[in-house]
């Protein structure tokens, strides 16, 4: 099987990072020793950009993109895209959308995507790449049968919005994160890769995640998150999927830990994908 760089999203290592961002560089060179890429941030934790640059250049990890809150983008979108483009980042990424501007509900999603088209047209005119990080609520039905996923992108210039497809949620809504993955060929430039268990009915899955919810009636199973070929999972197609719609990079992501070691997770994940040559 051909292979692409494999990075990793430093939020699932944010336990190492928040109050001790001293560890920067110590953790990043694990991540390297483990014989990841680059790595996707999520934050800065208080440092310098020029400082997060350069260290990551010395340790040899790429600063392939970053995770940014859309609020924060609308606040000051120049600042976002001039710390970033000093830490050498391509792609900044939408990790979350707001509840209000879910396809759910029609007039907010409706409202919402050109406010995303002027975001992505901003960071595009800067010479970055804009993407979108879904999750499972992308994947409703609107009442023409299209997917809300589908109508976001056909509705914003491929320039100006492309994928980032998290696997685990996507798999979670349709079963078909390979198909979707093929779907957006030359629109997809990364693939993250993330694993999991489900069991029976569960309706509360974003507290794992970090978003408050409301404990949900009828909640009587199990949604965790797994490294990288621990969960349910099947990964040859997703990766081959990944090679054949030209992405550019598949990341690692794995949202908790629960009593596992975090760098443990990291180093499993790593080692799993070397058995395809990864």
């Amino acid at each position: 099987m051909s292979k692409l760089p494999v990075a990793i999203q430093v939020y699932g290592l944010r336990d190492l990072l928040e109050n001790t961002p001293e560890n920067f560089k110590n953790v990043m060179t694990k991540i390297k020793e483990f014989g990841y890429d680059g790595v996707e941030l999520a934050g800065l934790y208080g440092l310098e950009p020029a400082f997060v640059r350069d260290t990551l250049k010395e340790v040899g990890l790429t600063p392939v993109s970053a995770h940014v809150a859309f609020a924060d983008m609308m606040d000051d979108l120049d600042k976002v895209i001039a710390d970033y483009k000093e830490v050498g980042v391509q792609y900044l990424v939408m990790p979350y959308m707001a509840e209000e501007y879910r396809p759910v509900n029609p007039e907010g999603f409706e409202k919402f995507l050109p406010l995303l088209n002027e975001v992505g047209k901003k960071i595009h005119d800067a010479g970055m790449t804009f993407l979108y990080h879904n999750h499972d609520f992308e994947f409703v039905k609107l009442p023409d049968g299209r997917y809300g996923y589908d109508a976001m992108f056909e509705a914003i210039d491929h320039d100006n919005l492309m994928c980032e497809l998290d696997t685990c949620w996507c798999d979670v809504a349709t079963g078909q994160a390979p198909e979707f993955i093929e779907k957006y060929t030359n629109r997809i430039p990364i693939v993250h890769l993330k694993d999991y268990i489900k069991k029976g009915e569960v309706k509360s899955m974003y507290k794992l995640i970090g978003i408050e919810e409301e404990e949900s009636e009828g909640d009587t199973g199990y949604f965790g998150f797994r490294p990288v070929g621990f969960g349910q999972m099947i990964w040859e197609p997703v990766l081959e999927a990944s090679v054949k719609a030209n992405a550019k990079w598949v990341i690692v992501e794995q949202d908790e830990h629960y009593d596992a070691d975090v760098l443990e997770c990291a180093r499993r994940s790593r080692e799993y994908l070397r058995i395809f040559g990864w």
